[in-house]
């Protein structure tokens, strides 16, 4: 298994759950320093990254990004698949497209977390899901051209009201019925929402493309209380051998909290840090 860490752009919303917020490429060297495998960029859209001289950063430390994530294309400008409004759903598929074209260039998926919408005040579940699905479909049909995998992330029910479990996210991606499209676990949201993490993941075994981690209090690995020896007997258990990136609070502030997480992720498995060399920023 491999570590990553959530980033964003110097402009991103308070509301986006990364430990940095800086330049991109300047990201890149700072996650190498501490001796993660990737980063996750956080984006409100596909034209913040300069393709080239991220290209460069990445080639100068090892590191790769395995994912780009896009909530903040529901929490700045509200655009969402479950919008009652087609050109509001057009509009959030055309920027998750756009996300997808990006991460073809870099070998990423795309995490269409929050950007799924929620199930309207008036509304049925399967009206969202009617909506859901036909923009997910639209986008899976980039996604498979361009070889990019998109998951789903459920998210807890304090945050949005659809897709809130792992049993719900995976019935989610077998409807879907793509290739492309594949189910993203959040050991936060699971804590919440999930009674068990050994059943949420075995059943989802064969579905699962990417995992986010935080402790029980969206800290660092290792502040809280979340099992994670459990955890990670579990995942060797189903032979996942992705990412596990640190979706957390900048707390007490970036570098210990990116510290703290890549020293605790690092030690559960038995992998020293891949300290990165000194290198010149272009």
């Amino acid at each position: 298994m491999k570590i990553g860490i959530a980033v964003a752009g110097p402009a991103a919303l308070p509301s986006a759950f990364v430990v940095l917020r800086d330049d991109l490429c300047r990201c890149v060297d700072w996650a190498a320093s501490f001796g993660y495998d990737g980063i996750e960029l956080a984006l409100l859209s596909a034209d913040e990254v300069d393709v080239p001289r991220m290209k460069r950063r990445l080639s100068a430390t090892g590191i790769e990004i395995p994912c780009i994530s896009s909530g903040q294309v529901f929490a700045a400008d509200h655009l969402y698949f479950t919008h009652p409004d087609s050109q509001v759903r057009q509009a959030a598929v055309d920027r998750i497209v756009g996300m997808i074209r990006l991460a073809a260039e870099f070998g990423a998926k795309v995490n269409t977390g929050r950007v799924r919408g929620l199930v309207h005040d008036g509304e049925t579940f399967a009206t969202a899901k009617q909506r859901y699905l036909s923009c997910l479909d639209r986008c899976a049909d980039v996604a498979e051209q361009a070889g990019v995998e998109l998951i789903v992330e459920p998210v807890n029910r304090y945050e949005i009201n659809f897709i809130n479990t792992c049993a719900e996210g995976l019935e989610i991606v077998k409807e879907a019925g793509r290739k492309s499209v594949r189910l993203m676990p959040d050991l936060f949201h699971m804590n919440i929402e999930d009674a068990s993490f050994r059943a949420a993941f075995e059943s989802a075994r064969d579905y699962i493309g990417y995992v986010h981690v935080a402790d029980s209090n969206r800290l660092a690995p290792g502040w809280g209380h979340m099992p994670f020896d459990e955890i990670f007997r579990i995942l060797k258990d189903i032979e996942y051998d992705g990412y596990l990136t640190a979706e957390i609070l900048p707390r007490p502030d970036p570098d210990q909290a990116a510290a703290q997480a890549a020293r605790y992720l690092l030690g559960k498995l038995g992998r020293a840090p891949r300290l990165a060399a000194p290198v010149e920023m272009q």
